[in-house]
């Protein structure tokens, strides 16, 4: 279905001809019934429209012009800028997206292109340029993100990312909790069409669709990405019609142009959105006047022909021949809103460049906001009180417990909310049952969508917490990557202003003869991004006083389960019912001075054995350490055991290689050299792939005896 452009009596033929002609030559329209506003909408026409707004709307499209073409200048000048994506040709629909969004209650997710929707939104040309400049007054990051990557959080314009359509998942997940907390409100996600092939888009509008969700879902088409023609993206002219197959959602379609028509058809969406209570795509078409940004060439691969098309059909330049045609301002008039917006501009510039850089001490603030402090527990110990449970008996009731402690928490995954059945391995069962299917539900087999809408969701209100199980097993956690490192910088890449409250849950490692997809460690490669907290319980007590402490805290924690240990007796503890373990201290779990061996998960056991069997074979005596949080890690009990014992073994499930032991093996190394009588040494699995053969599992991974035999020669060194 399409909005067609209002019946004009404006007299401009001149600029109704060159439309229809960019039409006919781009459309090849489908047969499809065009979609008529209803006569309750209120429709915006050159006449019928107030003057006063008329006047608004002029002025901002030329404030942002002028900026959008005064922005390379900066990068000449070497003052900055050195990123700009020109939005010349997408004026209609990026003034319309910022006049219907509603600070004070919506969120929006702009993208790169979009500096007239955050101007029309209500940023100033002082907080455009700050952005473009890099200040460390800018108000979307304070100079840590890319230029032309506007936001104002206070304002609910969101921080986004350079992965071009990634924060559809965001504004799904915003829009979820918009319709879980009944608030009058939408989610607005602006992008170009060519992101819409990406596969995050994809799980977004289907999800979005699924649950029903008030998200419009701008596309604001110019025909390229970057220099790629959108014939290469995709088959249909139009990337909205890719989704029409999808149940549950309205689409538009509009001339992302014209101002006027962009108003009619962001209305006509909120209306369908509150009325129907379904996700609208909004379908723009626009042209690109410009090169993709400063580092394009477009004349490489547009012709001067084209090109001089796009001049024509430049939306400012056509609406101020409409305003004056249809007698509602005379060009003098226009020409002093013009030059009131460079007065405006010419001011800002001025005191922009009087602003402070970012300070380069800064670097290491807003990595991971500052977690939850136990007031009973304060190094994550206990006297042996509690109910002696197992370690997924540990975790259901700590999330339980949790649910009743904070009525904010949600938790959803694959295959985790099905009657009596919770998850592969039954961690969260009964959750459903006791806390509602709004609380406690199943998502689509899309890693990707789990994350990134959680990631939306919390933005929501910072009382929410959010508990995911981000794979069924943490093998396949790789698709939900991109959405991964988002939450990894969110908060210091914001600025302080955000940082996603999620726990996700993994279950992680081998010993279950699940070879490839079911028994692989990752936790070697996700410890390499800052602003994520990981953990690896080893027994019941710590997986419920860490879980306790992840669903407390701000910001995200990476939560790995040894799901060989979830039924294993080694794992049972006391657990008392209000247990918390703080980040960063790690536990010793047996004393000793010959020896010190620095493990977690499910090789914390096979080190208690190992150094059982040490005593009483070889009579020396092994000191083991579950580090039990490797970000933040406890370097001070560490390194305080090596000087001690003066002998240094690592352990871990994962490959020596690449693995997590060779940062403990490097600031061993670095920083207690000198007390050492012998090299550090190492203990993992193979540089290989798990084998799902129990033979070939028991040659990759470690066990007891590898570590007794690694320590034997330790010893004897």
């Amino acid at each position: 279905m399409a909005i067609a452009p209002e019946q004009s009596n404006d007299r401009d033929v001149n600029w109704w001809k060159s439309e229809l002609k960019y039409l006919m030559n781009n459309r090849k329209m489908s047969n499809r019934k065009q979609f008529v506003l209803a006569k309750e909408d209120k429709i915006y026409t050159i006449k019928n429209t107030e003057k006063e707004t008329l006047e608004k709307w002029y002025y901002l499209m030329t404030l942002g012009r002028q900026l959008d073409n005064k922005a390379p200048n900066y990068l000449k000048q070497a003052l900055g800028w050195s990123y700009h994506a020109p939005y010349a040709g997408h004026d209609g629909i990026q003034l319309a997206i910022g006049q219907i969004f509603n600070r004070e209650k919506d969120h929006l997710f702009p993208y790169y292109r979009d500096m007239l929707t955050a101007i029309s939104a209500g940023l100033t040309a002082e907080e455009i340029i700050l952005n473009g400049l890099s200040k460390g007054t800018d108000i979307a990051s304070g100079g840590r993100h890319m230029s032309n990557h506007f936001a104002k959080p206070d304002w609910n314009i969101h921080n986004v990312s350079s992965a071009t359509g990634n924060h559809t998942l965001h504004a799904v997940g915003v829009a979820r909790a918009i319709k879980y907390y009944n608030a009058d409100a939408v989610a607005i996600s602006s992008q170009g069409e060519s992101s819409t092939s990406e596969g995050y888009v994809y799980e977004a509008i289907n999800g979005a669709s699924t649950e029903k969700l008030p998200v419009i879902f701008v596309f604001q088409d110019n025909g390229f990405g970057i220099s790629v023609p959108k014939e290469q993206q995709t088959a249909n002219t139009r990337a909205a019609d890719n989704f029409h197959g999808f149940k549950n959602l309205e689409v538009i379609y509009a001339n992302g142009k014209d101002p006027l028509n962009s108003m009619n058809a962001m209305l006509k969406a909120r209306r369908i959105i509150k009325e129907e209570g379904i996700p609208v795509i909004v379908h723009a078409n626009c042209i690109r006047m410009h090169s993709h940004s400063n580092s394009d060439r477009h004349d490489l691969y547009r012709d001067e022909e084209e090109l001089a098309e796009m001049n024509l059909l430049d939306p400012l330049k056509k609406f101020r021949e409409r305003l004056i045609y249809a007698e509602r301002f005379t060009a003098e008039e226009l020409d002093e809103l013009d030059k009131k917006a460079k007065q405006e501009i010419s001011a800002a510039h001025k005191k922009v460049l009087k602003a402070p850089n970012p300070d380069p001490k800064s670097i290491f603030d807003f990595i991971i906001p500052a977690p939850y402090v136990s007031g009973k527990y304060p190094k994550g110990l206990h006297n042996g009180e509690g109910k002696r449970i197992r370690l997924i008996e540990a975790l259901n009731s700590t999330l339980k417990a949790e649910f009743h402690h904070n009525p904010d928490t949600f938790i959803w995954g694959q295959d985790m909310a099905n009657k009596e059945k919770g998850g592969i391995f039954n961690v969260s069962k009964g959750l459903q049952k006791e806390f509602g299917a709004k609380r406690v539900f199943n998502a689509p087999i899309a890693e990707d969508y789990i994350m990134g809408t959680a990631n939306g969701m919390s933005r929501f209100d910072k009382k929410i917490r959010i508990v995911v199980e981000g794979a069924e097993f943490a093998d396949y956690f790789w698709p939900a990557m991109e959405q991964f490192v988002e939450a990894t910088h969110d908060y210091w890449r914001s600025n302080g202003a955000f940082a996603p409250n999620v726990t996700i849950r993994l279950a992680s490692g081998g010993y279950i003869g699940g070879g490839l997809y079911h028994s692989q460690t990752i936790e070697g490669a996700l410890t390499t991004f800052p602003g994520i907290r990981v953990v690896y319980p080893s027994f019941a007590d710590d997986a419920a006083g860490l879980l306790r402490t992840s669903l407390r805290s701000e910001g995200p924690t990476l939560y790995l389960e040894p799901k060989a240990l979830y039924n294993d007796p080694l794992a049972e503890t006391e657990v008392p019912d209000d247990f918390e373990v703080p980040f960063g201290i790690a536990r010793v779990r047996r004393q000793g001075s010959d020896l010190t061996m620095i493990t977690y998960g499910n090789t914390t056991h096979m080190c208690l054995q190992a150094a059982l069997r040490l005593e009483k074979e070889e009579g020396k005596s092994v000191e083991v350490i579950d580090i039990r949080s490797l970000i933040p890690l406890d370097k001070e009990t560490i390194l305080e055991s090596v000087k001690k014992t003066n002998r240094a073994l690592v352990v871990h499930e994962d490959k020596v290689f690449g693995g997590f032991g060779g940062e403990l093996a490097a600031i061993i190394t670095e920083e207690a050299f000198e007390y050492l009588d012998a090299p550090v040494r190492r203990v993992g699995s193979t540089f290989t792939p798990v084998g799902f053969n129990r033979i070939l599992e028991g040659a990759i991974l470690p066990n007891e005896e590898k570590i007794y035999l690694a320590a034997q020669k330790l010893l004897a060194f």
